[in-house]
């Protein structure tokens, strides 16, 4: 569908196209600038004049600054496909990514500014791009795709909780905040994963699409959004931990069943397929973690929480944005070589931040070293490399 023209679009900075040009590449380089920040914090070389403290800012921004840039810039730019409609560009897209990264700041340098600015300007990121998808969404009746809105919006409550804990000093609402956030954005890994991976399968190793089994995609999403709202409403403190393991052992098993169908064993070829089934792995592996902890292994949750964010989100965001921002601007979806070692490097870090550190925990603060600088890597080269990608016209002179 001609959703634009020409002459229309000329007038339009490239960058300001789509919101996969500024939110990708904006995401990717603040993502690798705030884990080196991170990294240098831990080791005492760098005191940040952050808003609240060092361990709120990264667990803050590495989910509302990063992931959310990544989320947002897909689902606006795949909202276009979606509903034939002119997804965000221009002005609108241009005062979406100037608050996105206000934020940011704000978050890096407001040890002394009110908390409620800061709070305010943060939050209202999510409710805004909630409000451009949606009423894309509700012009065409695309029911489908709604769903997408609440997830938003139960995001922007995950990150009020984070603000609330933090000013009111209620620790247990902010770590809950940001573990909800966590759930809910592995629910979203999962439902977009299951909807592209075996495509994607499929089309870049020419074999049969593995078909969907509709049972096992409700019970391991089923048991996903059971998870979340378990957590949500702060029940695994009420409930016996031996329900935890279930459920957490549950759907490890049907998640697990779920990525085995789609065949890892046959992307080796094709570094933008098996870093996807990396990531997506990275799920079981994470609800299995889970499942060890609540039985009384010696886990703790930050190591299971980090195979969810570092194994399956880092991983999964950087082969995604390598795929997607091939496909939108017009060029072959093949990467340069050097990819190849990104996406070797990010699954580094999520190999060192979860494994290293559970087997061997007395080089700990190696491990971390390690982790963050395998990851600032990883992502630097998907800025230096995709810079160009992001920043000019389609390669097959299309609009937009």
């Amino acid at each position: 569908m001609q959703i634009t023209n020409r002459e229309k679009e000329d007038q339009i900075t490239p960058i300001l196209r789509q919101a996969f040009r500024p939110l990708f590449l904006l995401g990717a380089l603040f993502s690798a600038l705030a884990i080196l920040l991170w990294g240098l914090a831990l080791a005492g070389k760098v005191s940040l004049p952050v808003y609240g403290n060092i361990m709120f800012w990264h667990s803050h921004e590495m989910i509302f600054g990063f992931v959310v840039a990544i989320v947002l810039g897909f689902l606006l730019t795949a909202v276009q496909n979606w509903t034939g409609l002119r997804a965000p560009h221009g002005n609108t897209l241009l005062v979406l990514t100037v608050l996105w990264s206000a934020a940011r700041l704000l978050l890096l340098f407001g040890e002394n500014l009110p908390w409620w600015l800061v709070a305010a300007v943060d939050v209202s990121v999510l409710p805004v791009a909630a409000f451009l998808f949606g009423k894309m969404v509700l012009k065409v009746n695309q029911t489908r795709n709604l769903f997408f809105v609440p997830i938003l919006l139960l995001l922007t409550v995950c990150n009020l909780l984070m603000h609330y804990g933090l000013h009111f000093g209620h620790y247990n609402i902010q770590v809950l905040g940001a573990y909800n956030a966590v759930f809910l954005v592995t629910l979203l890994m999962a439902i977009i994963g299951g909807r592209v991976l075996p495509m994607f399968t499929a089309n870049g190793t020419m074999t049969k699409k593995a078909q969907a089994l509709p049972w096992l995609d409700k019970m391991a999403l089923g048991s996903l959004w059971l998870i979340f709202a378990v957590h949500f409403f702060n029940l695994h403190t009420l409930l016996p931990s031996q329900v935890m393991v279930v459920l957490f052992a549950f759907c490890a098993i049907t998640t697990a069943v779920r990525v085995a169908r789609w065949k890892i064993w046959i992307t080796w070829r094709v570094p933008l397929l098996w870093s996807l089934h990396i990531a997506y792995w990275f799920i079981p592996i994470g609800l299995a973690l889970f499942a060890l902890r609540y039985a009384g292994i010696e886990i703790t949750q930050s190591l299971a929480m980090h195979a969810l964010t570092a194994g399956a989100m880092g991983n999964m965001i950087l082969s995604m944005i390598a795929r997607v921002s091939l496909g939108h601007s017009g060029r072959p979806l093949q990467p340069k070589p050097i990819m190849w070692g990104a996406f070797l490097l990010v699954a580094i870090a999520a190999v060192t931040r979860v494994f290293l550190i559970w087997f061997i925990p007395e080089l700990t603060s190696q491990w971390l070293m390690l982790s963050t600088l395998a990851w600032a890597i990883a992502y630097g080269i998907y800025v230096v490399v995709y810079f160009k990608v992001l920043t000019t016209p389609r390669a097959d002179g299309n609009p937009g």
